[in-house]
């Protein structure tokens, strides 16, 4: 390995506030071939939380497919062990933000494949065992097509009907499916949980409370990044889940790290690093500012939309602007006493039995 090549594997996660803080304003407040990783030892199953929630009833096959950009996808794809392989209805399950298959995603896809779906949970490309390069790059549309491709790969499949095809879409990956269905007719039904809109997130914080100078800031430092990568220096990191608590740790980031930095859903992939899990580049991140995913969300109507939400969670504002903003049929559930990374992994207040019945009901024969 040469001396330029080293200096471009150099990576430093950063913290936006850390960047805001070099800035000189304020911090606003922020969200957030297949891989082999690891979970951390010991999983946590407390308070109803079971991540790498495993089940008998269902198959699990690790699968890649090509997007249309012709770059690998990487996902698990779930089929019950009753019914055979008999053309039933598929479900694609995206991760949150930051995250891949394996938090969050895994355990909805077995939870639906165990009622009967085939289920395919996948990696955002550059994220986890999906290609994409630089590592951990935000590209809105790519992600979008992520979802795309995973229906090219269950509609091609002969287990599967693809005119029953419908999507879950799980923090950030709410809005990125909410893209896609709007291109993409062939997703019949899409449903939601915990959903962030990455773009207004990154545009104006949650709760409005991000200014347009410190907006102004954040693309002033990503624009000065690129110079510092196109001549062959370190690639910086941003945003995503601290890596310890603090007396000053806000809540909302100590509710991420409980999920991401501890056993109970903490897992790096292979070719990674904790010290990376979590972080998008800052130079590409400012790329959400030019994200608008509920635009036009009307134009998915017929096809039903199901947000589901915590009535505690941070995140709930993202759930009531697109209900409001999308054509019927739709409906907004709300998750008593729940939070936003609740709805990741606890079992007890994930309403698995809601989603069974829309997608019964959406994706019938």
């Amino acid at each position: 390995m040469n001396e330029q090549d080293q200096k471009q594997e150099t990576r430093l996660p950063i913290d936006r506030r850390d960047l805001l803080k070099a800035a000189g304003v304020s911090a606003a407040a922020v969200g957030a071939a297949t891989f082999v990783g690891s979970p951390a030892q010991g999983q946590d199953l407390s308070d109803g939380a079971d991540n790498f929630y495993t089940s008998d009833q269902v198959n699990v096959q690790k699968v890649t497919f090509k997007n249309q950009f012709q770059m690998d996808v990487a996902g698990n794809l779930f089929t019950p062990k009753r019914g055979g392989r008999r053309r039933r209805p598929a479900i694609v399950v995206g991760h949150p933000m930051g995250a891949v298959k394996e938090q969050s995603a895994n355990l909805y896809a077995t939870k639906m494949a165990e009622q009967g779906f085939a289920t395919l949970s996948v990696d955002l490309s550059f994220w986890g065992g999906s290609e994409g390069e630089p590592r951990q790059s935000v590209l809105p549309d790519v992600y979008a097509e992520t979802f795309s491709a995973a229906v090219d790969y269950l509609g091609t499949r002969r287990f599967v009907d693809r005119e029953r095809i419908g999507a879950i879409g799980i923090c950030g990956s709410g809005s990125f499916v909410i893209s896609a269905a709007k291109l993409d007719p062939r997703i019949k039904a899409i449903a939601t949980a915990s959903m962030y809109d990455m773009g207004a997130v990154n545009r104006q914080g949650l709760n409005a409370s991000q200014t347009l100078e410190q907006r102004k800031e954040i693309l002033e430092a990503a624009a000065e990044q690129r110079y510092v990568e196109f001549e062959g220096g370190e690639t910086l990191y941003t945003g995503g889940t601290v890596h310890e608590l603090t007396e000053d740790t806000p809540e909302i980031q100590r509710e991420f790290y409980d999920f991401y930095r501890t056993p109970r859903g903490e897992f790096t992939p292979a070719g990674s690093s904790p010290e990376l899990t979590t972080h998008p580049t800052l130079s590409s991140n400012a790329k959400f500012m030019n994200f608008y995913p509920f635009n036009d969300i009307d134009t998915i109507a017929p096809r039903p939309l199901l947000f589901i939400s915590g009535d505690q969670a941070h995140s709930r504002e993202f759930s009531e602007d697109a209900y409001e903003r999308a054509a019927e049929p739709k409906e907004l559930v709300w998750i008593p006493g729940a939070g936003h990374v609740d709805l990741y992994d606890r079992v007890d207040l994930i309403p698995f039995d809601k989603l069974t019945d829309f997608f019964t009901e959406h994706l019938a024969a």
